[in-house]
């Protein structure tokens, strides 16, 4: 295969029309790709701006319908996941399963090597293993090394993130310069297949189910209401919980089997250690011992000092210098080096 041919992830966007051209200058020959994922996520608007933007170009353009793929291995796996209690990233799975795996498959049936995005991030080899590196964008405010960090050795060897290295108003710049017609287009912010945001709303439509009532209990165990359904809440979130106990109170934990949700002040949603599994790394294939990291447990948060420990069946732990708030079961907790990616991991328990 051709090391010099490239597929282009294009949603519409400025990002990936920006990518897809800067790649152009380096010389690839180029084939522009959009999946649709969801009905409601990625609508004809979305497919019809990237084939626009792949026609300016002047490159081939394919659509890719993979929303079977995606119900079976995001949407399935973020119902399980509420249901059990947990509060799943559905945009890292995507990543992993779809955006850098499925594409990553259908880029080798179209004859090209590389799979080219407009995510903000960097990749570098190490010259001394040969291993492959995620590192941040070089804009703080625009990077998303936290959801790539579940790449394998085998998919970032192939991917290219040109605007790694610039920031999102040198992106406009160059798209305003080249006269695309996206160069002010907003950014999406939300979920794709739950635009709203109601992720309770989400389920009992997908699911077709109602979930119960149950108590909302204080730390002592003590009734002090009702809640919709365990399903509808997550650690930390205060809004829209309907009590009134004098002083504001958070959710600090659920118990899915007896469909209770408990409250608190919000001192206590904070805690110094994680237990996280299903890891990826990429300076080695496993952690053999502790290792002084900088961590993240959200997407915004800034990465925190931390020492990671190797446990038993692939499992780690994760203890910060300072607690943490809200460390959130099924969340990722991502370790840095600088800005270095070390790995990844899920959430299991504090």
């Amino acid at each position: 295969m051709d090391k010099n041919t490239a597929l282009i992830a294009m949603s519409g966007g400025v990002d990936s029309t920006v990518a897809a051209w800067l790649t152009l200058q380096e010389g690839f020959s180029c084939m522009g790709a959009t999946m649709t994922l969801f009905d409601s996520g990625c609508g004809a608007g979305a497919v019809e701006d990237a084939r626009a933007a792949a026609e300016k170009l002047q490159i081939p353009f394919r659509v890719y319908g993979l929303e079977s793929d995606f119900a079976k291995e995001v949407i399935d796996d973020f119902v399980t996941c509420y249901e059990s209690g947990l509060t799943p990233n559905p945009c890292i799975r995507c990543n992993r399963a779809l955006k850098f795996g499925r594409l990553l498959e259908l880029a080798t049936e179209a004859g090209c090597h590389h799979i080219v995005t407009g995510h903000y991030a960097q990749v570098r080899q190490d010259p001394e293993t040969g291993r492959y590196l995620l590192c941040k964008g070089l804009d703080a405010g625009k990077d998303q090394s936290y959801f790539l960090y579940a790449l394998t050795q085998n998919q970032i060897s192939r991917i290219r993130f040109p605007l790694g290295s610039l920031s999102k108003d040198q992106v406009r710049v160059i798209a305003e310069a080249q006269g695309f017609s996206n160069a002010k287009k907003k950014d999406s912010q939300d979920i794709c297949f739950i635009p709203d945001g109601d992720y309770g709303a989400f389920l009992r439509r997908h699911t077709g189910k109602t979930y119960p009532q149950g108590a909302f209990l204080d730390q002592e165990g003590k009734k002090v209401g009702t809640h919709s359904g365990a399903v509808n809440y997550t650690l930390g979130q205060r809004k829209g919980l309907g009590l009134a106990m004098g002083a504001p109170v958070y959710v600090c934990g659920k118990d899915m089997a007896a469909n209770t949700v408990t409250v608190g002040p919000n001192e206590a949603l904070f805690s110094k250690e994680l237990v996280a599994g299903d890891w990826f790394f990429f300076p080695f294939e496993t952690l053999t011992e502790p290792l002084e990291v900088t961590a993240k447990v959200r997407s915004r948060m800034e990465a925190q000092p931390a020492t990671v420990y190797p446990l038993e069946n692939g499992l780690c732990r994760v203890v910060f210098r300072e607690p943490q708030r809200a460390i959130t079961p099924g969340q990722a907790v991502v370790l840095y080096d600088g800005d270095v990616v070390v790995g990844g991991g899920t959430i299991l328990r504090k």
